[in-house]
């Protein structure tokens, strides 16, 4: 009797394998806190007035980093799914995506209203003049449709080969975003954070690669 019952135990990783949708609903609510904790801990600091000597500057870096780890996480979930086998992952890939977003909203905003104000001619001037901020920008003007598009009314509108061709852009994206924070990074000489934020990007496209090349192999000649 207890060799049926350990027999008949789910095993662990089944059991991640396939979530209900209490578990499920319960996850993505905690990544969703998990993911305002950023812009919660920058409210907190501005309260207490422990921004630092340049509050501006120390808001929009914070805002830009967030934004590329949100990047980040966004790009993680599929080679996650393909690892672990867990398909639910990919339907939190959509809020990740929204949040990387949101962020980098935010962090041009305080640019836009905080260091320029709203200096229209100045902005357009830095946009031209200053790389690091043309690659943010691009970055940007690019992650719009994607944001604009993440529905699936819009997926069903635009159907899945066009729709997933559009958001392709990711990765010219995460290449820009990665040039943006190195340029940026440049004038200090301070590549630590930017080489190693590079090198999960890189990691990460490299493993999408490897998949694509491998799903070539196995197609029957």
């Amino acid at each position: 009797m207890s060799t049926s019952a350990s027999l008949e135990r789910p095993r662990p990783a089944a059991t991640w394998a396939v979530l209900d949708p209490r578990s499920f609903a319960r996850i993505r609510a905690l990544l969703f806190i998990a993911a305002l904790l950023p812009l919660v801990r920058l409210v907190v600091l501005g309260l207490d007035t422990r921004l630092g000597a340049n509050p501006v500057e120390f808001v929009q870096r914070s805002l830009g980093t967030w934004s590329l780890a949100m990047l980040c996480a966004t790009l993680t979930i599929t080679p996650l799914r393909r690892l672990t086998g867990w398909t639910w992952l990919v339907r939190l890939r959509r809020m990740a995506g929204l949040f990387c977003f949101f962020y980098v909203a935010l962090h041009l905003s305080t640019y836009v209203v905080l260091d320029q104000w709203f200096d229209w001619a100045a902005i357009w001037k830095d946009v031209l003049k200053r790389p690091f901020i043309t690659a943010g920008f691009a970055a940007f003007v690019a992650l719009v449709p994607l944001a604009a598009t993440s529905t699936d009314a819009m997926q069903r509108r635009l159907g899945g080969r066009r729709w997933r061709r559009l958001h392709q852009l990711v990765y010219p994206i995460a290449a820009a975003a990665i040039l943006h924070f190195w340029w940026h990074k440049a004038g200090k000489h301070d590549y630590v954070e930017p080489a190693i934020y590079g090198a999960v990007i890189a990691v990460l496209l490299l493993a999408r690669v490897v998949a694509r090349l491998r799903r070539g192999a196995i197609k029957p000649a």
